[in-house]
């Protein structure tokens, strides 16, 4: 039996880590400067906790943006609860990092992007992209570099 070291496992958990100190930093301390997230995630994971009507709206992936509204914003072992503002109506989600597809700063062009076969096989998902914390229009942003682990696999 012939035994392989796992490097997309392996770069997933150490990215998943990255975010999750980044969260914790922003729970602690708030959004410095311009600093804003992009997070798209799997709405199908079986610990994502969203409301039903948003569950039907995005019943693929969702995105969504944490820049000038939430609130409790709690960041977990697993995962990361948090309130953001659909419209007039505060919502709260629970997203957990294995259930997260895209993670994007656009403020200083950093992007994460975490991908498996299925997805390269299923390119039909739903894709939701909604500013969920400002209801002004999107301001100009530069495209991020976003690094694609799957490169890293044999």
């Amino acid at each position: 039996m012939t035994r392989t070291i796992d490097y997309g496992n392996l770069m997933h958990r150490a990215m998943r880590s990255l975010i999750q100190e980044v969260l914790r930093d922003v729970e602690k301390n708030g959004l410095p400067g311009e600093h804003h997230f992009f997070i798209t995630f799997d709405t199908h994971h079986p610990d994502v906790k969203i409301a039903d009507w948003l569950m039907e709206r995005y019943p693929g992936e969702m995105t969504v943006v944490m820049q000038h509204w939430y609130e409790g914003l709690e960041v977990g072992t697993d995962g990361f609860s948090v309130t953001l503002n659909f419209g007039d109506s505060p919502e709260p989600l629970y997203i957990p990092y294995d259930a997260i597809k895209t993670f994007v700063d656009p403020s200083v062009e950093f992007g994460l992007r975490f991908e498996s076969q299925d997805e390269e096989d299923d390119e039909t998902e739903d894709t939701a992209e909604e500013d969920l914390s400002d209801p002004t229009p999107e301001t100009e942003h530069k495209d991020a570099d976003v690094v694609s682990l799957d490169s890293f696999r044999k």
